[in-house]
């Protein structure tokens, strides 16, 4: 755990000074402020807000840091991390990204200034600060719903680029070639975009390009997948499968076809990702890639409650084949 010790020994302050830099009271020069400030921020030093006092008596607080509440995969997996821990005595305290970095920074300074027990985050990736305070916070942390990538301590999901891959393989094994994508913001998404990515790299190794592509600038939504689809198919006209970046965009193009007569899949085949309960219900119950939400949640849980190495859980995905393709 970095400490104030630790803040003004790197700064050459004494500990006080640094204090008063940190907490914005008392007196200290333009350059003292600049060398303890510097110091704090490469350091990851995060502010103990209660003083110690949760740290002495072994804190019951966990976070938990996502980037959406109106995608239901985030939900799902709170319920399943949220069953573990209130059962073993701890209370989460979830914060909202809304895919911002930024604001993952923000909020992550803010949970860990409470000192809890663990840290639960969407993800592998983080701004460098952010990164620092999580490495250098002395719990637990666990990076859920990835495995592409480095993690710092617990990584519980699968591997999005092999999602990519196994619905293109899905495609081309069932005869489509002209083959375009609808999708949200991948800038923000940055799941959503290795999928992508490992989707369009399995195109290539078939000798197939993407025929067509529309990026909503927005967040994923049923409306936004309508929309794409209809922008998509008035540029593309001879398009034989779609693939959405999930389920709701998959659900919004699934009524565009309703409403302009277009059949599925013999006109037209949908494959979305997520594998939602609504999809499954639809009267074409969708293709989709089906993934273990509620047990990443869960697992997450119990691995950051509990001693143990750092660790990689890979709970894999199901490639649901539906009807719609």
């Amino acid at each position: 755990m970095i400490t104030l010790t630790d803040v003004a020994r790197a700064a050459g302050v004494g500990e006080s000074t640094a204090s008063r830099v940190l907490r914005g009271h008392g007196s200290f020069s333009a350059k003292t402020r600049e060398s303890v400030l510097n110091a704090a921020t490469s350091l990851g030093y995060v502010p103990n807000r209660i003083a110690g006092t949760l740290a002495s008596t072994g804190s019951r607080l966990v976070g938990i840091v996502i980037p959406s509440l109106s995608n239901i995969v985030f939900p799902d997996m709170l319920r399943g991390a949220n069953t573990v821990l209130v059962g073993g005595g701890f209370q989460p305290v979830i914060a909202v990204t809304d895919y911002e970095l930024g604001r993952e920074e923000s909020l992550i300074e803010s949970l860990l200034s409470w000192r809890p027990a663990g840290v639960m985050v969407a993800g592998l990736e983080h701004t460098e600060r952010a990164g620092a305070m999580l490495r250098n916070s002395g719990i637990r942390v666990a990076e859920l719903l990835d495995t592409d990538g480095d993690g710092i301590d617990i990584v519980v999901g699968f591997s999005n680029r092999e999602a990519g891959r196994a619905t293109a393989g899905h495609l081309v094994s069932r005869g489509y070639r002209q083959i375009g994508y609808v999708g949200h913001d991948l800038n923000r998404d940055l799941r959503a975009a290795k999928r992508f990515a490992g989707f369009r790299s399995a195109l290539v190794e078939a000798g197939l390009d993407l025929a067509g592509e529309e990026i909503i600038p927005a967040s994923s939504s049923i409306q936004a997948g309508r929309d794409g689809l209809a922008r998509l198919l008035e540029c593309s006209t001879n398009l034989d499968a779609v693939y959405f970046s999930n389920d709701d965009m998959a659900i919004g193009g699934y009524f565009h076809c309703l409403t302009r007569g277009i059949t599925i899949p013999d006109r037209l085949a949908i494959f979305g990702y997520n594998g939602l309960d609504v999809a499954r219900s639809a009267p074409q119950p969708l293709s989709t890639i089906l993934t273990p939400r509620v047990a990443i949640g869960e697992m997450g849980a119990r691995l950051v409650c509990s001693d143990g190495p750092p660790t990689v859980v890979d709970l894999g995905f199901e490639l649901v084949e539906g009807d719609t393709t």
